[in-house]
């Protein structure tokens, strides 16, 4: 007994280097680390002695009572003896908690032989070796904040020596000053003496720090201490997993929302901590401080912490940190194909844009807060922290929404905004081909990143900074003023106004931009002049001045020629189009393939709308290259600048290019049945009066034919014109008029520069359709009718020809009674001229043979045009009782080009259909 006394008494006179050599590894505040100084490693005896719950706080000692006194004064003499003083000087001992009284007395046993036993005696205390754990540095990170120092080592790793003194052996008291004492160390993170990490969490795997660490309570404890500890182990976990998710979701990769949503919580863990360190100074200095108080205090908290878990967790499971499975897995494949389209189309990859879903950031992080605000909203403590954090975290996400509603610019360095800006498409490049990938492809919505509460008004959110960009690079409107007092956050009440008032502003802008300082409606207006011929004369002109070169094959066309015509028709003084400031803007082309070919391409693939979309010509199965004119294959471009180009697009420029190739065929094929008609009425052979009466019939039929073609063409040409172009244009022009993009009485602004942009797509697709030309089945119709009437019309100088040698009156040297002297001195020099130039004519046929011939060659074209002509029109009418009733006025006007053939009439379904 006298040794454990000494012993004891020994080590209460030298705490200074008993106190020393407690290597805990964690950290704390300074009253943390004092505290455990003063404390150090109780003994059963000291439990004994020393009354529960007298705590000192950084040398404050408590006043002791009087028993406490005489103790010491009784260790004191006992503690000089000299062996004792020699062997706790060692070096080795004073870095080793003091070894149970079990030992001292082995060791005390053999005194006698104490001189033969120095030499022995550094073995002995040299044989346990040192553990003395080391700090290293972790890798680097790209969170600035991350923790650097490595995890301390696990307590359970510590050598026998160091291991506290069993629960079991210490009083109910000390037991609970102990298990404070250890509680207050775990809430910041480390392990205690009893309270340390269960045996299948590793500190040095991130996955079981981010879900946070298990605690176990070494064997001993009271039960009425146990499950109050553990109910309150449960915050610990709570912060060491935060601490964590702190560290990951800092990176840069996870955007700047995620940064401000990590330094948030970072604020919310601050105040733990201070929590944290008044608890600690409640339990040194109050002594009515108990375990159950401790709970009361931290029952608040503890709340807290566990609604910033509960959020932290889900956001780790849509990152795919932890070993739960993504809701989202089955569209990984959906991601790999985004990620191909990306690089397909030359998008730049920011950080975290290759694992596409797997990086929670931008919208979503604000979307998972909003949701989880939603679910919590009866909870009123829940409420307050969520709204807390939402605010917080939308503070990055409003100042990029800021910038792009009233700049027109995106500063989205981690790819998190809900505008996804392709810095591939620049506007110079537009100018030189101006399709339409600036406006539809350059800012686009990224629909999976969008917040819930931009979800109403995320079209309005895209179309504001479209329009302010365009204002921007054009310099239309000093956009750096707009932004004075706008919302940080997405609960201001005027989030919803600051939305509607830039979209109207920016729409406004543009608006003034296209209508005043581009002349949009002039535009418009050249447009109409040069493609739907409005005043056909320049047009005319110019078709006769290069009459000869449009003649040619496709491939010997000159277009210089034809550029340098059109350049000095235009420039004519006393047309209209002389006073089209936008003259220059128009140029000659030659298209190889057949408007009909090019029509059928573009209705066969997905309608008209791909019309900008037709291959190369190198990769067109073209059937009719070697046929094609310069007539057929005549075509128009203009030229837009920017920003006009963004009404008139590529798009736009072919659908006027296909309505003018058809405006165009018409107006050559009325030129052609109309040279036919002064050849009817001016020859010699058609004006004759035959004493055959079976020509005079043919050549009825012949002018009956020609009659019909020429009604069929001019009407199908009025009706597109007149019935189907001028209308809508006009209807066009008034929308244009009435509203110019100011805001009316509600604060909504009367016309966006997108609904101008699609009255202007709708009426040309009005057009297309009115004029048959997006509908398959009326299109092959047309080209059949089309075909016919231009080989009857280019066939009749051999018509001529062959009617010649087949009348009678004109075949012999003989002068008919019915012709004048002039006339037939006219007809003989042109009869000389006709024989000298075609001297091969073939006389193997006789006159019978001949006349049958032309017999059936007529009635094949009458045959050919009547059938097709009813077929167009059972086809109109059944698409004006289903599409559109415009059509109806057209087949009642070409119903008189068809009277009196074997086709007229209603047919049978079967045969209609043919």
């Amino acid at each position: 007994m006298s040794s454990r006394v000494s012993n004891h008494s020994e080590r209460r006179t030298n705490g200074t280097s008993d106190n020393d050599s407690n290597p805990r590894p964690r950290g704390g505040g300074q009253a943390s680390r004092s505290s455990q100084h003063q404390r150090g490693t109780r003994s059963p005896q000291a439990a004994d002695i020393n009354p529960p719950h007298k705590r000192t706080a950084s040398g404050n000692p408590r006043p002791v009572n009087k028993t406490v006194e005489e103790r010491r004064t009784e260790r004191t003499t006992i503690t000089t003896k000299e062996k004792l003083t020699s062997r706790t000087k060692s070096p080795e001992r004073r870095s080793k908690d003091a070894p149970p009284p079990e030992k001292w007395k082995a060791k005390e046993a053999p005194k006698s032989r104490q001189p033969e036993m120095k030499p022995k005696e550094p073995k002995l205390d040299a044989a346990p070796a040192v553990w003395e754990p080391v700090a290293r540095l972790a890798p680097h990170t790209s969170a600035p904040l991350a923790i650097r120092v490595s995890v301390p080592p696990s307590a359970s790793q510590a050598p026998q020596s160091l291991q506290p003194q069993p629960l079991h052996e210490l009083s109910l008291e000390a037991q609970e000053a102990a298990i404070i004492e250890d509680i207050l160390f775990v809430f910041m993170g480390y392990e205690g003496q009893y309270i340390r990490y269960s045996y299948s969490y590793d500190p040095e795997e991130e996955r079981d720090r981010l879900a946070g660490p298990e605690f176990r309570i070494l064997p001993g404890l009271d039960p009425s201490l146990q499950d109050l500890t553990m109910s309150m182990l449960k915050m610990a976990t709570y912060y060491s997993a935060l601490e964590t998710f702190i560290d990951v979701q800092s990176r840069d990769e996870f955007g700047a929302v995620n940064h401000a949503l990590c330094a948030a919580i970072r604020k919310f863990l601050q105040d733990y901590l201070v929590m944290v360190a008044q608890l600690e100074t409640q339990f040194l200095t109050n002594e009515t401080f108990t375990l159950h108080l401790l709970n009361v205090h931290t029952l608040p908290t503890s709340q807290m912490m566990y609604q910033l878990y509960s959020l932290a967790h889900e956001f780790l499971k849509r990152n795919a940190l932890l070993d739960v499975e993504s809701e989202e897995e089955d569209e990984d494949m959906e991601d790999f194909d985004n990620i191909i389209a990306n690089l397909q189309r030359g998008e730049e990859f920011m950080p975290g844009n290759l694992t596409g879903k797997k990086i929670c950031k931008g919208g979503v992080v604000i979307g998972l807060i909003t949701k989880r605000l939603d679910t919590m909203s009866g909870d009123p403590a829940a409420r307050s922290l969520l709204t807390s954090l939402l605010r917080d975290a939308s503070r990055p996400y409003m100042a990029m929404l800021n910038e792009w509603l009233h700049h027109g610019e995106i500063r989205d360095p981690h790819s998190e905004f809900l505008i996804k800006e392709q810095k591939s498409i620049r506007r110079d490049r537009l100018e030189q081909d101006y399709t339409d990938d600036y406006w539809e492809r350059r800012y686009t919505i990224r629909e999976r990143d969008i917040p819930p509460q931009l979800q109403g008004v995320k079209d309005k959110v895209l179309l504001a900074g479209k329009y302010l960009n365009v204002v921007r690079e054009c310099g239309g409107v000093d956009v750096s003023k707009v932004a004075q007092d706008v919302p940080t956050s997405f609960d201001d009440v005027r989030f919803l106004d600051n939305v509607n008032n830039a979209y109207a502003h920016a729409n406004e802008s543009l608006m003034k931009l296209l209508l005043t300082t581009h002349a949009l409606p002039a535009r418009l207006r050249s447009l109409k002049h040069y493609f739907f011929l409005d005043p056909s004369d320049y047009f005319t002109y110019f078709m006769e001045l290069s009459a000869s070169e449009l003649r040619k094959p496709v491939k010997s066309v000159n277009i210089v020629k034809l550029q340098s015509l059109l350049d000095l028709v235009l420039r004519q003084p006393g047309s209209i189009v002389s006073l089209d400031p936008f003259k220059e803007d128009v140029h000659i082309e030659m298209n190889e393939v057949s408007l009909i070919k090019m029509l059928q391409r573009v209705v066969n693939i997905t309608g008209i709308e791909q019309g900008e979309a037709l291959q190369p010509l190198s990769n067109q199965p073209i059937e009719n290259d070697k046929n094609a004119l310069g007539f057929t294959s005549l075509q128009l471009d203009y030229t837009v600048p920017f920003p006009v180009s963004l009404v008139i697009s590529r798009k736009t420029v072919w659908r006027y290019q296909a309505l003018f190739r058809y405006l165009l065929s018409l107006r050559y094929l009325e030129s052609q049945l109309s040279t036919t008609w002064q050849t009817h009425n001016t020859g010699i052979v058609w004006c004759h009066k035959s004493s055959a009466r079976r020509v005079e019939i043919w050549k009825r039929r012949v002018w009956t034919l020609r009659a019909r073609m020429i009604v069929f063409v001019q009407q199908l040409l009025y009706f597109c014109t007149l019935e189907v172009i001028e209308p809508n244009w006009q209807s066009l022009m008034s929308r244009l008029k009435a509203k110019d993009g100011s805001l009316d009485g509600s604060g909504k602004p009367d016309r966006t520069v997108d609904e101008l942009m699609q009255d202007h797509v709708d009426f040309l697709d009005t057009c297309l359709k009115g004029c048959m030309l997006t509908n398959g089945k009326l299109i092959r119709i047309h080209s059949k009718l089309m075909q016919t009437c231009t080989v009857f019309a280019a066939h009749m100088n051999w018509l001529s020809r062959e009617l010649e040698k087949t009348d009678p009156d004109l075949v012999g040297p003989i002068q008919p009674p019915n012709m004048t002297d002039k006339e037939w001195k006219r007809f003989q020099a042109v009869k000389s001229q006709k024989s000298h130039n075609d001297s091969s004519t073939s006389h193997l046929q006789d006159d019978e043979a001949r006349f049958n011939t032309l017999n059936e060659i007529i009635r094949g074209w009458e045959k050919n045009f009547s059938r097709h002509l009813q077929i167009l029109l059972d086809a109109l009418n059944h698409y004006a009782a289903t599409e559109t009733v415009v059509l109806l006025s057209l087949c009642a006007r070409l119903a008189t080009a068809n009277q009196g053939t074997e086709f007229a009439g209603p047919r049978p379904e079967g045969e209609a259909a043919v």
